[in-house]
């Protein structure tokens, strides 16, 4: 079974008339020396999303990441290949039991494509796992900025899917821009950014990795053109900042929540 086989399985949503499909191969980019924010989701040791260590226990990604059904999600941090190696000494890996979609989620609309995944365990932080800095303030990145997105994918519209982590630098587009009638024709709201540019972007099957802007995390892969590196449809990314009160109260309440059911020891 191939990897799109697999992949069509997992991400099944609604395709809009401007044909918008799940994200993330990286096109145009390079192999990285590593992120140490990169989270692969797996499912039977294949990886098919990717995430963003924003705490020493939690991951954000993209709602439609998430499998249907009683498959067991596990992650995997610190390393930049995917390869299992005897000699790895940063590599770790969950498996996920709390996961959190965000209450909004829509899959016809692609909106509110956030999801929340907290870990079994609190990780080591080091070099090589390290959380990421999310947006605060509530301001769009100006047009023009260029912004750092990774995944593990091919960086090529054809060709074998490499086990490497890549990544590609994109320009980011005015929310204005990317609505005219010849883009995206007002699909994008206030909770989305877009970037991208003519041979490079983010691709299908690697959906959930961040945007890095200014060395902090702005957005979340989420959808984009079946054509990848299509120059008017560039990749559409869910706006972490817009999201900060559910991505708070929903942690705090998870660790409230353990706090209280966990046994007394005397």
């Amino acid at each position: 079974m191939s990897i799109y086989t697999v992949l069509a399985a997992l991400l099944v949503l609604s395709i809009t008339t401007t044909e918008c499909y799940p994200r993330g191969r990286i096109l145009g980019g390079k192999e990285s020396a590593g992120r140490p924010y990169m989270v692969s989701l797996q499912l039977d040791g294949v990886h098919f999303c990717g995430g963003l260590l924003i705490s020493d226990e939690w991951i954000l990604s993209a709602a439609h990441c998430m499998p249907a059904g009683n498959k067991t999600l596990h992650v995997m941090l610190g390393e930049s290949s995917l390869k299992q190696t005897a000699n790895s000494k940063t590599r770790v890996e969950f498996e996920i039991k709390k996961y959190f979609v965000h209450p909004l989620y829509n899959s016809s609309l692609i909106a509110h494509d956030l999801l929340l995944l907290k870990l079994p365990n609190k990780v080591n932080v080091s070099d090589a796992i390290k959380p990421m800095p999310f947006q605060k303030e509530d301001v769009d990145i100006p047009e023009g900025t260029r912004c750092l997105v990774s995944g593990w994918g091919q960086i090529r519209l054809t060709g074998k899917r490499p086990d490497t982590l890549n990544e590609v630098l994109v320009t980011v587009i005015s929310r204005d821009q990317c609505n005219r009638r010849d883009y995206y024709d007002n699909e994008l709201t206030d909770n989305m950014m877009c970037a991208g540019e003519k041979g490079k972007d983010s691709c299908e099957g690697d959906s959930g990795g961040p945007l890095i802007c200014n060395s902090v995390a702005v957005g979340i892969v989420s959808f984009g053109s079946r054509k990848c590196g299509n120059a008017k449809r560039p990749g559409i990314y869910t706006r972490i900042v817009r999201y900060n009160n559910w991505i708070n109260s929903t942690m705090h309440n998870a660790t409230l929540q353990t706090t209280t059911t966990s046994p007394i020891k005397l």
